[in-house]
């Protein structure tokens, strides 16, 4: 079952003789419970297109539909709501609350959305991720490679569709971020969960299931398509 498609996608800046081409033209579809990786050098457009995929920001043309909902025929609002329920983030810069310890910052978007957290599936995720010991600490308490590990619990707490990752190693050590991928492949097997990460890693993007690749905008190849 396809969970995520895009058609078409461009994202242009400026006009005339200065436009840039951001994203030209991007074709893609990722499965349920697929771990897509994708590579590009800077300036690629990968956190664009990353960006497109969550509904941050919206493109020129074309359409991303994640889980059979073409998200930019949404109001604001609605759009606010749909990303909130249906996509999990996973940032470079962790992204925590600072005042929040670690079990609030996991449950806060389930918070937000006025809805109870499912106890025993949270466990679960808190136990793979190996922060049972850490759950009353504060973020500035942990390592880097713990702060995202909640960040990946913040972003499966909700059961989102997809999850979306942006260079989630991008500060973290080699051997830190080895160990927070695999973390990551793990949970996405064990929750049956669809992640789409972009990296510029290439040996971090070898734990994805497939690669896709992106120059100046577009999609030049990839593995397994």
């Amino acid at each position: 079952m396809t969970i995520l498609e895009t058609t078409n996608l461009k994202k242009y800046y400026g006009s005339g003789d200065t436009t840039v081409k951001a994203l030209d033209g991007v074709d893609f579809t990722v499965e349920n419970g697929e771990f897509v990786a994708i590579v590009g050098t800077s300036g690629s457009g990968k956190s664009t297109l990353l960006h497109m995929l969550g509904g941050l920001d919206r493109p020129s043309s074309g359409t991303v539909s994640v889980d059979g909902k073409q998200i930019f025929l949404l109001k604001d609002e609605e759009l606010t709501i749909f990303r909130r329920r249906k996509i999990g983030f996973v940032f470079q810069n962790y992204n925590l609350v600072p005042v929040l310890n670690v079990y609030e910052n996991i449950v806060l978007p389930i918070q937000l959305d006025g809805n109870e957290p499912d106890t025993e599936y949270l466990n679960q995720i808190i136990k793979t991720l190996g922060l049972e010991s850490k759950v009353h600490n504060l973020p500035n308490n942990l390592s880097g490679g713990q702060q995202q590990r909640v960040a990946i619990a913040r972003a499966l707490a909700a059961k989102p569709a997809i999850i979306l990752a942006d260079e989630p190693t991008g500060n973290l050590d080699s051997k830190t971020s080895q160990d927070v991928l695999g973390l990551l492949k793990v949970t996405s097997e064990k929750f049956s969960q669809t992640i789409v990460m972009i990296t510029h890693n290439e040996e971090i993007a070898q734990l994805a299931d497939r690669i896709i690749r992106l120059e100046d905008g577009k999609i030049v190849g990839g593995e397994g398509q």
